[in-house]
C-alpha cells in the first residue's frame, strides 16, 4: 500500500533538508502546475505567474489557492521561513484583483492561516519582519472592495493581534498594518467606528509610536491618518488622548512629557501637513478637523517661548513649537481650498467661515503685531531705536523660520473673495500692518510675496480697504530700498517704536 506521505528533497538557503513532510497530493500538485523538479522551483515559479492578470486567472482554476494554504499548514515550524515566505507571496499575488482567487481563500478560511503563520513564526522574541509584511500584504490584497473580506480580516485581527503587529517598530511592517486596516475600513463605518473606539485607540498609538520612530511617511499610513482625522470627526477625541498613552523606551522607562506636548504629536501634524497640501483639492475636511487644529494652535502659542529666533524651519525638534508650525500650515492650506464644506456636515457653513467666526482673524493679527519688524525694516531703522540682533521687551521673536510667513498666508488666503474677512481685517486695524510683511525677511522665506498675496486680496473689490490704503499720510520716516517698487515707506511710530508702511505721496 502507497504511504500518503512523501519526502521530497528541497534546496532551501543551499542545504538539503529531508526531514520534512508534506502531504503527497499538495506537493504533486504544485509540481505539476509548474512543471517543476523542486518544491522551491514551483513556488518560485507561481510567484512569477502570479504578477500577471493572465496567470492569476489562469491558476484560479487549478486550486492553487488551496494547495498553497494546505502547504503553509504544513510548514508550521520556524526551521522553514524561507519556503513559508514564498508561499505566502504565491498567495499575495494571487489575491491581488481577482476575485476568483479571493473567494477560494475566503472559502478555504485563508485568513485564519495566515493570521496563524504571522502571530506563531512572524512575532517570535525577535520577529520575522518579512513574515508579518508578505503576510500582512497578502491580507491587504485580499480584502479590497469587499464587505464580507473586510469582516473576515477585522474580526481575526482587531483588537489584540492588530495591536501587537503594531508594537513592532518596524517601517516594513507599519506601512502594510496600514494597509490592511485602512482596506477594511474603506467604505465601512462599522469598522472605521471600531478602529477609533476606546479598544482600537492603543492600536492607532501604537502606529503613531512606530511611524515616528522610524520616519514612516508612506503612502498607506497617509491614507489612514486622512481617512480617521482629516474626513471624519475622530481627531479631537485621539489627539488629546497620546497624552494619555506615554512613550515607553527601550530601557522600560517612561519619555517625559514636555511643555504639554509628547513627541507623536508634532509627527501626526506633520504627516497631516503634508497631506492636506498635497492633495488641497481633493480632501474634504471635517468642521471637528478645522475646529480641533485652531484649538491646539491656541494652546500651542500658550506654551511657546517666543524669546529666541528660530534658526531653522520646521521640524525643529521642539514639540511645542513644532505642534504651533504644523498647525499655522494645516490651517494654511484648509483656507486655501475651495472644497472646505463636507456633505455630511449638519450645517452648510464653510470651513474658513466657520474659523473665522470662530476668532482665527483677531487671533493672527495679535500674533503678527507681537512679532518683532522683519529683517529688512529693523535693518534700516536707527541704531538707537533697534539693535541688531536684540529684541525689545515689548516684542517677539518667530519661533520658527517660516512662522511670520504662515501667519500672512492664513490671513491671505482667508480674505481671498471673501468680504466680511477683508472688512473685519481693516475694523481690527490690520490692513497696516499687514502692508508691513510685503518685504524681504531673512526668517521668513516668501514672506514678501506672500505678504503682497494678502493685500491684493484685502484691497480687491473693496473700495472702503483700498480708501484706507490712499489716506495714509507721511509722517517720518526710513527708506527701504526693497519697498520703493511698491511706492511705500517704512513708518515708525516714536511713541511706540512701532513700524508701519505708508504710501510714498
Amino acid at each position: 500500500m502507497m504511504d500518503d506521505k512523501v519526502v521530497p528533497e528541497l534546496t532551501v538557503d543551499d542545504k538539503i533538508v529531508t526531514e520534512l513532510t508534506i502531504p503527497e497530493d499538495v506537493a504533486k500538485a504544485l509540481l505539476v502546475v509548474t512543471n517543476s523538479s523542486s518544491l522551491e522551483k514551483a513556488l518560485e515559479k507561481l510567484i512569477e505567474l502570479a504578477k500577471e492578470a493572465g496567470g492569476r486567472l489562469d491558476l484560479s482554476s487549478k486550486n492553487v489557492v488551496t494547495t498553497v494554504l494546505q502547504l503553509c499548514q504544513s510548514l508550521s515550524s520556524i526551521s522553514y521561513r524561507h519556503l513559508l515566505l514564498l508561499s505566502l507571496k504565491v498567495l499575495r499575488n494571487l489575491c491581488a484583483g481577482e476575485i476568483r482567487n479571493q473567494n477560494e481563500f475566503l472559502q478555504q478560511r485563508g485568513v485564519v492561516i495566515v493570521v496563524d503563520v504571522i502571530m506563531s513564526i512572524g512575532l517570535t522574541p525577535d520577529p520575522d519582519h518579512a513574515i508579518i509584511q508578505i503576510g500582512l500584504q497578502l491580507l491587504g490584497n485580499y480584502s479590497v472592495d469587499g464587505a464580507e473580506r473586510q469582516c473576515d480580516v477585522w474580526y481575526q485581527l482587531f483588537p489584540h493581534k492588530f495591536l501587537k503587529i503594531a508594537r513592532v517598530r518596524s517601517r516594513e511592517i507599519c506601512d502594510p498594518l496600514c494597509m490592511v486596516i485602512y482596506t477594511c475600513c474603506d467604505g465601512t463605518d462599522e469598522l472605521l467606528m471600531d478602529l477609533c473606539s476606546e479598544q482600537g485607540l492603543p492600536i492607532l498609538i501604537e502606529i503613531l509610536r512606530t511611524a515616528s520612530a522610524v520616519g514612516l511617511k508612506e503612502e498607506w499610513l497617509k491614507l489612514l491618518l486622512a481617512k480617521i482625522w482629516i474626513e471624519a470627526s475622530y481627531f479631537s477625541s485621539i489627539f488629546s488622548k497620546l497624552h494619555s498613552y506615554p512613550s515607553v523606551e527601550n530601557n522600560g522607562g517612561v519619555t517625559s512629557v514636555a511643555n504639554q506636548f509628547v513627541i507623536e504629536q508634532p509627527y501626526l501634524l506633520s504627516i497631516l501637513s503634508e497631506i492636506l497640501n498635497e492633495r488641497v483639492e481633493h480632501i474634504v475636511v471635517s468642521h471637528d478637523f478645522a475646529s480641533s487644529i485652531f484649538g491646539i494652535l491656541k494652546s500651542a502659542a500658550v506654551v511657546v517661548d517666543f524669546s529666541t529666533r528660530g534658526k531653522s524651519g520646521l521640524p525643529v525638534g521642539s514639540a511645542p513649537i513644532d505642534v504651533l508650525g504644523y498647525s499655522l500650515t494645516i490651517l494654511r492650506d484648509i483656507c486655501a481650498s475651495d472644497h472646505t464644506t463636507s456633505s455630511k456636515e449638519e450645517s452648510s457653513k464653510d470651513v474658513v467661515d466657520l474659523l473665522v467666526s470662530s476668532g482665527l482673524i483677531e487671533f493672527l493679527l495679535d500674533l503678527l503685531r507681537d512679532l518683532e519688524p522683519p529683517t529688512t525694516i529693523r535693518k534700516a531703522m536707527k541704531q538707537d531705536q533697534i539693535k541688531e540682533g536684540t529684541v525689545s521687551s515689548s516684542f517677539r521673536c518667530c519661533p520658527y523660520q517660516g512662522f511670520r510667513g504662515d501667519i500672512v498666508a492664513i490671513l491671505g488666503n482667508c480674505a481671498y473673495r471673501r468680504r466680511h474677512v477683508q472688512d473685519e481685517i481693516r475694523d481690527k486695524n490690520g490692513i497696516l500692518l499687514l502692508l508691513q510683511q510685503c518685504v524681504i525677511d531673512e526668517d521668513n522665506p516668501f514672506l514678501r510675496e506672500w505678504g503682497i498675496w494678502c493685500v491684493r486680496n484685502l484691497l480687491e473689490g473693496n473700495a472702503e480697504n483700498q480708501g484706507v490704503v490712499a489716506d495714509l499720510e507721511l509722517q517720518g520716516t526710513v527708506d527701504v530700498p526693497e519697498l520703493v517698487g511698491l511706492g511705500l515707506r517704512v513708518e515708525v511710530d516714536p511713541a511706540t517704536r512701532r513700524t508701519k508702511l505708508v504710501n510714498v505721496p
